[in-house]
């Protein structure tokens, strides 16, 4: 049996392609347009500002969506951080693997299907994550939520 492992990285992303792990099937199976709506819902109750949500699928085999948005501190940009990945746990039972918390600068979180960067507004002004995402044939998959 071959192991899955990521066989390369996208050239205009620098992100890893290869193999996904296969989703859930029965009773406890969710899509991840539910993780998405978790997701949104979490980061509106707690006051993340700007929040983008970009459609990946087709774009990218590293997951559905990525999720932008900003907290207007080092302190909210990890509060939302560790609630988020609270309600995923609650709600998905999911384990969410996070990135950057200790700075608070930029939080990544790995949802599964769903990616979200949580970031400081000059931090996120510097790595304008949105523009890397934005499609070069002008139709543009980023939603203001």
């Amino acid at each position: 049996m071959e192991d899955d492992v990521l066989s390369h990285s996208d050239p205009a992303t620098g992100l890893p392609v290869g193999p996904r792990l296969p989703r859930m099937s029965g009773p406890d199976a969710f899509t991840s347009e539910q993780v998405l709506d978790c997701v949104l819902a979490s980061l509106d109750d707690d006051k993340a500002e700007d929040v983008v949500r970009i459609d990946l699928r087709g774009r990218s085999d590293v997951a559905d969506y990525m999720v932008i948005c900003s907290g207007r501190s080092s302190r909210q940009v990890a509060s939302i951080s560790e609630k988020l990945v609270d309600r995923l746990k609650q709600d998905f039972d999911i384990i969410a693997k996070m990135e950057g918390k200790e700075t608070g600068d930029w939080v990544l979180i790995d949802a599964s299907d769903v990616i979200i960067h949580v970031f400081r507004p000059e931090v996120r002004e510097f790595y304008q994550l949105e523009k890397m995402w934005l499609q070069s044939d002008g139709l543009d998959r980023a939603a203001k939520v």
